[in-house]
């Protein structure tokens, strides 16, 4: 495993078994008005969607055109703090959503009940399935990949994974990690962190004794990494991998090298679709999603009202910037965006919690993108459309049950806004202390376990 200085500046996180430790009273007030970014989760073959808002999760399902009702079967209690991160397995069987109550619910998603809660030491950052639905992968806020084995998930009874522990699979010590993703072809496990880096590590058949083998490490990004996604194509059945960060890029790598193939840098074409965009953070890559057969990629920066399109050329490994789909009349910068291998459509969230200030405690906004012609190699050909509320499936159902009112306030919209930019940051770059300040934080942490 990789070796990294302790760094007392990362955040410190107390025992899930234990009481909160003493903090200082503006720590602590930013901690319960600290806003939580809308999350989507689109199924595999669109079957479902899946919203996460705050620590509640609403789930739509789209063959059925009905809102899903939730049920937990596993002894455990549902979401009490936000949630970070939500995900479908390769094949939809399984949906896991995690966050900062330190809860790892695994759903089935044939009739949505939680098969498994897992308990995190600390506050989860980013989760992953494997491709043959065999194994739970988190990431805690101190670095750490855990892996949790759910074997036999078909025919099996939801008893069979009560208290499952996990155990460490990998860690990149003392940087939080941001995105966990698994090769298509389920080889590797690809983790990305708050320090610049993307580790590349060989899954290993006996993921419980731990990964030993480190691929490749790809570096390059100049800010932290936000996101990770794959490009699957018949010649590298590995994938292409391509990330986000703070540097305002894109960049294409070869995994199993680690070298970098092409950089697309997003932040200049952001000010020039933005007129009121300024200097700093504001074109940061908050999200990635790869468009199935197509060579399309979807990309949300966080000034952006709406996304930008990057083509991506395989014969010569390159990436360019095709188009700016932009949300009109509405101040919409999406916070999550996802896609299915069918439908030809790309879904959007934007929204936040615990909003300062504002009688609603969460909101959520949702659209919708259309004209992605799998059929057509010629990116020219593409023509993506914003749908409007009435032509998006499921329709006023669907917005009800993942928006929670089709009615928004425009103050509270762009309260909404400004909310999740703070949220961004807090979740991206890392906190700065004074010497007094991390001694206070040492003295107070108690988040490590009494050995029996």
């Amino acid at each position: 495993m990789e070796g990294a200085k302790m760094d007392a500046r990362v955040e410190d996180d107390s025992s899930n078994t234990q009481e909160d430790a003493p903090m200082e009273e503006s720590e602590q007030n930013n901690k319960d008005t600290e806003a939580s970014p809308a999350l989507i989760s689109v199924h595999p073959t669109q079957n479902s969607v899946a919203v996460a808002v705050g620590s509640d999760l609403r789930v739509f399902n789209l063959l059925d055109d009905c809102a899903v009702s939730l049920t937990e079967e596993s002894g455990g209690a549902y979401h009490n703090d936000s949630i970070r991160c939500i995900k479908y397995g390769t094949n939809g069987k399984l949906f896991v959503s995690a966050g900062d109550d330190k809860l790892v619910k695994v759903w089935s998603t044939d009739c949505w009940r939680c098969i498994s809660t897992v308990v995190s030491e600390k506050r989860v950052s980013a989760v992953a399935i494997s491709n043959d639905d065999h194994h739970i992968c988190f990431a805690d806020k101190f670095g750490v990949v855990w892996v949790v084995d759910l074997p036999g998930v078909d025919g099996t009874e939801a008893s069979s994974f009560l208290n499952k522990k996990a155990v460490p699979l990998l860690a990149h010590y003392c940087s939080i990690i941001t995105s966990l993703e698994f090769s298509p072809d389920g080889r590797f496990i690809v983790s990305a962190d708050r320090d610049f880096k993307i580790r590349v590590t060989v899954f290993p058949k006996k993921p419980l004794d731990g990964a030993h083998e480190i691929q490749s490490f790809c570096l390059g990004h100049t800010e932290f990494v936000s996101c990770l996604a794959f490009i699957s194509t018949p010649d590298s059945p590995q994938g292409i991998l391509v990330s986000g960060g703070g540097d305002s890029t894109v960049r294409m790598w070869d995994i199993i090298s680690g070298s970098l193939l092409d950089t697309c840098e997003v932040g200049t074409k952001v000010e020039q679709v933005e007129s009121d965009a300024t200097e700093g953070n504001c074109s940061t890559v908050t999200d990635i999603c790869t468009i199935a057969e197509c060579t399309l990629i979807a990309v949300a920066i966080q000034s952006l009202r709406g996304i930008m399109l990057l083509t991506c050329d395989l014969p010569s490994r390159t990436l360019s910037v095709t188009k700016v789909v932009s949300i009109v009349g509405e101040n919409f910068v999406p916070t999550s965006i996802g896609s299915s291998i069918s439908g030809g459509l790309l879904w959007m969230v934007t929204g936040a919690s615990k909003l300062r200030g504002s009688d609603v405690s969460s909101l959520s906004r949702v659209k919708v993108i259309s004209g992605f012609k799998k059929s057509s190699p010629n990116t020219s050909e593409q023509e993506p459309t914003v749908l409007a509320d009435g032509e998006i499936p499921g329709r006023a159902k669907l917005l009800e049950k993942l928006q929670g009112s089709i009615s928004i306030d425009e103050k509270v919209f762009l309260a909404a806004a400004d909310a999740v930019k703070t949220a961004m940051c807090n979740l991206l770059i890392k906190k700065q202390y004074s010497d007094e300040k991390r001694e206070f934080r040492k003295r107070t942490r108690n988040d490590k376990k009494n050995k029996q």
